[in-house]
């Protein structure tokens, strides 16, 4: 059963989807079952992974660890997504890219949901 903002990804084509729907069934991708992702907050590798979220002019500001994430063309930060009840904001990174996201709007701290997908190492949470 998929749920509301769980997110998969196929471990042969690298598709990453997001279930905004609830459902019965499974999902298929290149003839077998997507991988529903867990966000992870380890102690290991968390320091470059572990979303750090604070407020700057009235403006939500993410940035990916505490120490800076590469952003490679072999090893970036695909995207950061917020929830804000059952509001969903999302920002798509790229290689290259500084690892930040800044969201215009208007929320406190402790109201939100932050997570981080890593193209190597999966999907984080602050």
């Amino acid at each position: 059963m998929v749920k509301i903002n769980e997110i998969y990804r196929c471990n042969h084509c690298g598709n990453i989807i997001e279930g905004i729907v609830e459902g019965a069934g499974e999902l298929v991708c290149c003839g077998e079952p997507m991988e529903l992702l867990e966000p992870r907050q380890l102690e290991e590798g968390g320091v470059k992974h572990i979303p750090v979220v604070t407020k700057e002019d009235g403006k939500i500001v993410v940035k990916m660890g505490e120490v800076e994430h590469p952003m490679l063309e072999e090893h970036y930060i695909n995207f950061v997504q917020l929830t804000i009840g059952d509001q969903v904001f999302r920002a798509n990174l790229k290689p290259g890219e500084e690892p930040k996201a800044v969201f215009d709007i208007n929320a406190e701290i402790e109201d939100i949901k932050a997570i981080e997908y890593c193209n190597i190492h999966g999907l984080w949470h602050a």
